[in-house]
């Protein structure tokens, strides 16, 4: 069977839902190091959709609501955890870390070196989503 997957710059596009789109941008931002793609806004100012690239991946972030695909998705608050996590490749997890500890983001797993090769650590956003931070790059030969 061929690939159903578009040949674009990302096949897989995550989206995550905060009740603080505007802090989560900063955080993401600012401190993950992911770039604003598109950001939309109503008129009254309040984000309603941005895209945020990191390298040549892409998350959608919104708002949390209970109309439409909103009302589908879950605050990891609301659940007592989360259903999915994001685990981004980064060049230094060291520096990345010291920026995510700076910003005052809960550590959930420290900073470690694995054994299937790889270096990395987990936080906690400010709503409650899990990312991970790593040098492991499942594309690289083994």
């Amino acid at each position: 069977m061929t690939s159903p997957a578009k040949a674009t710059k990302a096949s897989v596009v995550t989206a995550l839902s905060y009740r603080d789109p505007d802090r989560a941008l900063r955080i993401l931002t600012d401190t993950f190091g992911f770039a604003e793609h598109s950001v939309y806004r109503d008129d009254a100012g309040k984000l309603m959709h941005a895209e945020l690239s990191f390298g040549n991946g892409m998350i959608m972030i919104g708002p949390v609501s209970d109309k439409g695909f909103g009302a589908m998705m879950r605050e990891p608050s609301k659940i007592g955890g989360v259903t999915a996590t994001v685990y981004a490749i980064v060049t230094d997890p060291d520096a990345h870390h010291a920026r995510s500890v700076a910003a005052g983001l809960e550590i959930v797993m420290p900073l470690r070196d694995e054994f299937y090769g790889g270096r990395e650590y987990s936080c906690r956003d400010a709503e409650g989503h899990i990312w991970t931070f790593g040098t492991y790059d499942p594309w690289t030969p083994k």
